[in-house]
């Protein structure tokens, strides 16, 4: 069949067959396919959409285009989470270790971060020794012994992904939901977990800025999942604020640890105990509200605190600073932001937030970047609360003194300060599932 035909027919609005689908990304992955014609199939989806059949079939194909892992030397069932990236998201540092400490195992394969998101790859690798590339049976005897291991994606997994996204970003077809959908979903499901929870994020520093469009992905997602035979839900989480108050590679993690101590941020730790409940609700642990009872005492306990510990040793990391935060090297050269009013904080807009902590140094705007770890932000203030003039909004961490200048700026263009009260926000939208959405 002609590549000609196919575009021709999504073009008009026809749906693709799995047998067209096979062959378009065969050929497009193997080279006979040139990137002109896939951009014209790629604009051509972005306008006529997919159907849930057309978005699985070509989900699994871009799945089987490189290594597919195999889990199956993992005893247990194996739940995996999945963000869609924000700002101080490091969730994934509390609820694995949580859900890993009440058995159900977690094999977990994470990216880096690129842009204003962070990555929690280059946070883990913030602790002295700690390896995030390990040879797959290491990794397996790392989950069977710890429950829990989490490294780097394999660099030959998925290479329809990588080379459909690098014609994407170039022909602004970024923002089509199927396309995403199915980026997302190859990765998962080409990691062999058998329960995948996705925290979709809404806001101003999401990738979907609005509560509709994030439920909408999340629904692809799903649909795509549970069509492909795993099980699959998906949270609707609050990102028109960063989770927590540190944003920075080495503070994060020590925010992390704070969390699983019972003593961090109000608003990470409800987020992390909605995900982990909801991980094991796919790992049948039982309904959705004792999960959350198991998921709490874990937290309360410090089993989920030693689980990581755990991990970070195994993973050949100290975990002398899991058990200990102060040895984390602090940044050379701090600098203290002052509102320049007083009122209420209004609005923060996300996405600043974490290209004011690039700018620091704390992320890269290129692939070839070198991370500082030390550097970031401390958020003092945040939505809701009062703020007199003078007083610290947050403070900035960097090795060098003179990036502050831009970093300050953009971080207090990120901050909105009015007279009156703001009304208080969700941190939990809404549930997604194959059969409904519901709505919180």
């Amino acid at each position: 069949m002609r590549m000609y035909d196919l575009i021709s027919a999504k073009k008009h609005g026809r749906a693709l067959s799995n047998e067209e689908i096979a062959c378009m990304m065969r050929g497009f992955v193997s080279g006979e396919i040139p990137d002109y014609q896939m951009s014209a199939m790629l604009m051509a989806i972005y306008f006529q959409g997919m159907n849930e059949e057309e978005m699985t079939y070509l989900t699994l194909e871009m799945a089987r285009s490189g290594d597919m892992v195999d889990l199956s030397a993992i005893e247990g069932i194996k739940v995996d989470k999945h963000s869609t990236g924000g700002v101080g998201d490091k969730t994934t540092l509390v609820i694995g270790p949580l859900v890993a400490s009440l058995g159900v195992k977690v094999a977990k394969m994470s990216g880096r971060g690129l842009g204003h998101t962070g990555g929690t790859i280059d946070k883990m690798e913030s602790i002295p020794g700690l390896r995030t590339s390990i040879p797959k049976e290491e990794f397996f005897e790392i989950v069977n012994r710890t429950g829990i291991a989490v490294i780097g994606q394999s660099g030959n997994m998925v290479p329809a992904d990588k080379k459909l996204y690098a014609l994407r970003d170039v022909t602004a077809t970024v923002d089509s939901i199927p396309l995403i959908a199915s980026s997302i979903m190859s990765k998962k499901l080409a990691a062999g977990s058998d329960g995948i929870v996705l925290d979709v994020k809404t806001g101003s520093g999401a990738f979907m800025k609005t509560l509709e469009d994030s439920i909408a992905l999340a629904r692809e997602m799903v649909a795509i999942g549970t069509g492909a035979g795993r099980s699959c839900c998906g949270l609707i989480t609050d990102m028109d604020v960063p989770l927590g108050h540190a944003i920075g590679n080495a503070m994060e993690v020590m925010e992390a640890v704070d969390t699983l101590r019972g003593e961090g941020p109000e608003d990470l730790t409800e987020v992390c105990l909605q995900l982990a409940a909801h991980m094991l609700y796919m790992a049948d642990r039982g309904e959705i509200e004792a999960c959350y009872e198991m998921a709490k005492k874990a937290l309360e306990d410090g089993s989920g605190l030693q689980t990581l510990a755990a991990m970070v040793k195994a993973q050949g990391g100290d975990e002398a600073y899991i058990l200990d935060t102060g040895r984390f090297g602090k940044a050379r050269f701090c600098h203290e932001v002052k509102a320049e009013r007083s009122g209420y904080i209004t609005h923060i807009d996300t996405e600043a937030c974490g290209i004011a902590s690039v700018m620091l140094g704390a992320g890269r705007s290129r692939k070839e970047d070198v991370i500082d770890y030390s550097a970031g932000i401390y958020l003092e203030k945040k939505y809701g609360d009062a703020v007199e003039a003078g007083q610290v909004l947050a403070v900035l961490y960097a090795s060098d003194e003179s990036l502050f200048a831009e970093a300050e700026k953009k971080l207090l263009d990120a901050y909105e300060i009015g007279g009156e009260p703001a009304a208080p926000k969700k941190l939990i939208y809404a549930r997604v599932t194959k059969d409904a959405v519901v709505r919180f």
